[in-house]
């Protein structure tokens, strides 16, 4: 039997590298979306405005199949998902000062060079990867922020049944098979927190 590969994650402290690390604001909202949010790369390049209620504070990811730049969201069933105020501010300060006037259903679009205004690809996401790979020295995919947001979430504390349903899995068994390489020190700080395990040892 081939051993499970373990989710791949990265710190706190490598996350705010990256964000610091992007010139622009398409770019650095891009990455704190997935961060903050845990959605897949494909669900990110396929979302419209209108999937973004600012006054809620909350995304929907919205199944398509006819995204223009071939998006694929990888789940049939439409997940809403809270966001934070900071993450709103920051897609308001994008639209602002980098989308301006375009004319675009699509968030993420290209805005320097080629058709302005298309729907930002695969290609480009990987090619900004590349760049921040490079001017970082941080070795990291995007699929990475995802399993760093469910990690996170769930040496939190926040029970595995809200972490599957905030990342669209259809069985809480996927969410608990996947992230099962949580460690002991993780096992004893929810035990502690439940009650069942003391801190004191004298």
């Amino acid at each position: 039997k081939v051993p499970r590969r373990l989710p791949v994650t990265l710190s706190v402290e490598e996350v705010t590298v990256l964000l610091g690390a992007c010139d622009r604001l398409r770019d650095r909202f891009l990455l704190a979306l997935l961060a903050e949010s845990g959605i897949r790369i494909g669900q990110a390049l396929g979302l419209r405005h209108e999937d973004l209620v600012s006054r809620r504070r909350e995304l929907r990811i919205v199944p398509r199949s006819d995204n223009a730049n071939g998006a694929r969201a990888k789940t049939a069933a439409v997940t809403t998902v809270p966001v934070s105020a900071p993450l709103v501010r920051l897609y308001s300060d994008y639209m602002h000062t980098e989308y301006g006037d375009l004319d675009s259903d699509y968030v993420f679009v290209n805005l320097w060079g080629g058709r302005v205004g298309s729907p930002l690809t695969y290609a480009a996401v990987y090619d900004l990867v590349r760049r921040l790979r490079s001017g970082t020295g941080i070795d990291f995919d995007p699929h990475w922020l995802r399993h760093t947001y469910a990690t996170g979430l769930l040496r939190s504390g926040v029970p595995v049944e809200v972490v599957s349903c905030l990342l669209g899995h259809a069985s809480v068994a996927t969410t608990s098979t996947t992230y099962a390489h949580l460690s002991v020190a993780d096992a004893r700080a929810a035990l502690t927190r439940a009650g069942v395990l003391t801190e004191d040892v004298s």
